[in-house]
């Protein structure tokens, strides 16, 4: 019906505005994919961390999708922060039968350290939604997390990502490794190849919500109809520009800063 790009994310919120709902439907609008959204928590984070959450009630989760569904066709969607078993059980529900790339940020902790998934989530996102992906974006503590052992070097990196694919059933695996030393390398495979993505390792704070950006970015690039490993290298680059000149804002962990790619075309 539509010819224009749209994207979907299906996440939590954060009103300061670096990372969650916020961060997607900025890059989804930088890189020119009409933005739709579905809250699923509200939580009031910041840069210095998490305050509270509120989760919202399942049958809202429920009907956001369906109005969404109903109405407006989408060429991709991510999700974020989903909390709890219910909450996946709905989305699962409403997204099988979807035939759309399905990205998933496995958010289970914020960059502050506060957790935003309950442990027994952690197992149905494990068994359940994983299989449902077309790509899912973790970084290290949450590849860990799925395979159940350390990652400390770029081959078990590669290791990890074909152990997400072939054992766990995703479609394929962005392990991200900006928690090793070094450049700020990522490792996706998608049954078939290992692709490496590099990028200068830049010394800041300021990374609150790289995460978020990173998975929208990909997402959005999937929805005007690039493949997964072009998306995931523009993506990089985006997010890779976001961090450069990221903003010191907030006592704590500041903003990636959306727009950087576009500042540095106008220069």
């Amino acid at each position: 019906m539509n010819q224009i790009p749209c994207a979907l994310t299906i996440a939590g919120t954060d009103p300061s505005g670096g990372a969650g709902i916020q961060a997607d439907l900025k890059t989804f609008q930088e890189l020119q994919s009409y933005g739709m959204s579905v809250i699923t928590s509200v939580v009031a984070q910041n840069t210095t961390g998490v305050q509270d959450v509120h989760h919202l009630p399942v049958e809202m989760i429920e009907k956001q999708l369906d109005t969404i569904i109903s109405d407006i066709p989408f060429q991709a969607f991510k999700t974020g922060m989903i909390a709890a078993i219910d909450m996946m059980e709905a989305i699962a529900g409403r997204v099988t039968d979807l035939d759309v790339p399905f990205i998933m940020d496995p958010v289970m902790v914020a960059k502050s350290g506060d957790p935003l998934i309950a442990n027994d989530a952690r197992q149905y996102l494990r068994e359940k939604l994983l299989p449902m992906t077309t790509l899912i974006t973790p970084n290290i503590p949450e590849a860990e997390d799925i395979v159940g052992w350390k990652i400390e070097t770029p081959k078990e990196m590669e290791m990890a990502a074909k152990e997400i694919v072939h054992k766990h059933g995703a479609g394929a695996a962005l392990v991200k490794g900006g928690h090793l030393e070094g450049k700020a390398m990522d490792v996706l495979y998608d049954g078939k190849t290992i692709n490496t993505y590099s990028a200068e390792r830049i010394n800041t704070k300021n990374t609150h919500g790289t995460g978020c950006t990173y998975s929208a970015a990909i997402t959005a690039y999937i929805s005007r109809g690039e493949t997964i490993p072009e998306a995931v290298k523009r993506a990089k680059n985006f997010v890779t520009a976001a961090i450069r000149d990221s903003f010191p804002l907030g006592y704590g962990s500041g903003p990636t800063n959306h727009w950087a790619q576009r500042q540095e075309r106008m220069k």
